[in-house]
């Protein structure tokens, strides 16, 4: 399966998944878990997680609403709730979700880490990572509210964390896996997930944008002044159309400097470490990006992250036909789970009539 997977519509609904079947998706989501757990391994259940078409059918299959983007925090929920008390035993952990507690994700890592021997740091490390890139290194207009942290004993991770935009009332779901990322600022999505594309995002996460980010690493070395004397003299410089694109930096001022002084004593090494220093947020990142630009002449991409692309292909043949090999194995896998699962009958019927009705839909010959 290709390691760019997707984009899915999540258009904002008002409301929540109501007790009664939210109760029921956390058992059901609890015996799924459990069988791929010993079928496949913990590790195959964080793959399963960061690909972003076989997240939307597990919501299916949970009976949660397909089209709602409040299946990801549901499902992470239901997720997250029916690990407790099995966790250690399937060596499969959780933590974080939607807006306060999300913010409780690196304390929750390292209670785990604390009961099982792992390497915390290492995991709240890419939990920050992940959060900051998509907060700040990837500015798409999506605000960050929901990060959901999966891990395992052994140290492979994976993030399921969404953002929402107020000008459009769309959702972005953005899906980390550890084995695929060799470095958190260069491509390291597993998928970006979203209705649309946007022509302004200033994507430093871009392979493209290597460039960019040394220089950007360069400048925070430097003394603050050094970055704010080009960026005040912007006004007076003949720019391209496609600054209009940046939002207004509105340098200098005291705040901002503060940041380029701690960014010169930290001095930091490349532009993970930079994008690691606390108080490096968007406006900082945009800024050196800038001045990186005009001292530089290397501008930087802005290339939307998200992708056109399907992991089992288009009806339409577009962008390429249904992959029904790959479509069927994922309708197995899920039917496997439920035939052990160890719930009531009525939701074992209920979810196999919801996967009956995606195996017999109609499908394109390839």
């Amino acid at each position: 399966m290709s390691r760019h997977t997707g984009i899915a519509s999540l258009p904002l609904h008002t409301g929540k998944a109501p007790p009664w079947l939210f109760s029921r998706m956390v058992r059901l989501s609890r015996e799924v878990v459990i069988y791929i757990v010993r079928e496949f391994g913990a590790r195959d259940v964080l793959r399963r997680l960061s690909d972003p078409f076989w997240f939307q059918a597990f919501g299916c299959v949970l009976g949660f609403d397909w089209h709602s983007s409040g299946v990801t925090t549901t499902a992470c929920g239901a997720v997250k709730e029916g690990l407790k008390d099995i966790d250690r035993e399937l060596g499969l952990f959780a933590a974080g979700g939607k807006g306060g507690t999300s913010r409780k994700t690196p304390q929750q890592i390292a209670e785990s880490c604390e009961r099982t021997g792992g390497d915390g740091a290492a995991l709240v490390y890419a939990s920050k990572m992940a959060a900051k890139v998509d907060s700040a290194a990837v500015q798409d207009g999506y605000q960050l509210y929901h990060h959901a942290f999966f891990f395992t004993t052994a140290g492979d991770w994976c993030v399921v964390q969404q953002g929402m935009s107020d000008a459009t009332r769309l959702a972005r779901r953005y899906h980390w896996l550890s084995e695929h990322v060799d470095s958190f600022v260069d491509e390291p999505h597993e998928a970006v997930c979203c209705d649309v594309r946007g022509e302004k995002t200033l994507n430093l996460v871009a392979h493209e944008n290597d460039s960019v980010r040394s220089a950007s690493a360069e400048l925070a070395n430097q003394p603050p002044h050094v970055v704010l004397d080009v960026l005040t003299r912007i006004p007076e410089l003949q720019m391209p159309v496609r600054h209009t694109l940046f939002p207004e930096l509105d340098v200098p001022n005291r705040h901002f400097q503060t940041i380029l002084t701690t960014t010169y004593e930290r001095a930091p090494k490349d532009f993970t470490a930079l994008l690691g220093i606390e108080g490096v947020g968007p406006r900082t990142v945009r800024a050196l990006a800038l001045a990186s630009e005009l001292l530089h002449g290397t501008p930087a991409s802005l290339r939307d992250p998200a992708r056109f692309a399907f992991a089992h292909g288009g009806k339409d043949g577009t962008p390429f036909p249904v992959d029904r090999v790959t479509y069927d194995r994922t309708i197995e896998v899920l039917r496997k789970a439920l035939n052990g699962a160890s719930v009531d009958r009525s939701e074992k019927v209920e979810a196999f009539r919801r996967l009956a009705r995606i195996a017999h839909s109609p499908q394109p010959a390839r």
